[in-house]
């Protein structure tokens, strides 16, 4: 089923979700819907409190990326096989210097911006049966993963965006959370109390 994708200045984005306990009801339906949420809208990934719920899982599928011309063969082939869900996740380590790739976000549409992240992370997790992993991610897979661990944080990619750029965007970002925009996906608007 295709959720509603919360819009910029809506709460739930801002607060720090919950971890999700292994009787969580119809957690397989939630994870179907978050996919075809995504899908639907042309993401890579989609976090649990962009459809609203505070919780701590978020879905990604990298595999446009690796269209990339640039990337090396290894690289495009994690991109091509990375779907998964990530649940009760937790970086433990971000290493490396930062670089630069241009983000955006389903919760923010219209807005693209340059955001500076560490290539290099390893992560905890556990999948839709509650097994557990830990793993390492590099480059674009890493950026993914560390945008959407963002969301379960209450984080937004223009949190770190620099002073002057976040009062480029402000008014950008007010249109956006009173639902004056073109969209071609199901959104939920704070200040409109109504999807469309």
């Amino acid at each position: 089923m295709i959720l509603p994708i919360v819009a910029y200045g809506d709460p739930v984005l801002r607060k720090k979700a919950k971890d999700i306990p292994e009787d969580y009801p119809k957690l397989d339906e939630l994870v179907n819907s978050m996919w075809d949420t995504m899908y639907n809208a042309y993401g890579v990934g989609l976090a649990a409190p962009q459809v609203g719920l505070p919780l701590r899982m978020f879905v990604i599928d990298p595999a446009p990326f690796a269209e990339d011309e640039e990337l090396d063969e290894a690289e495009k082939e994690q991109l091509k096989n990375l779907r998964r869900v990530f649940i009760n996740p937790k970086i433990i380590e971000e290493e490396g210097e930062e670089w630069a790739f241009n983000e955006g976000c389903l919760s923010i549409p219209e807005i693209r911006e340059d955001v500076f992240r560490k290539p290099d992370i390893v992560i905890e997790y556990q999948d839709a049966e509650f097994n557990t992993y830990k793993e390492e991610y590099t480059g674009l897979a890493a950026r993914v993963i560390q945008h959407e661990y963002d969301h379960i944080e209450g984080i937004l990619f223009t949190d770190k965006l620099s002073s002057l750029k976040k009062r480029i965007i402000k008014s950008k970002l007010s249109q956006i959370s009173k639902g004056k925009i073109k969209i071609d996906y199901k959104m939920r608007f704070p200040e409109m109390k109504k999807g469309r």
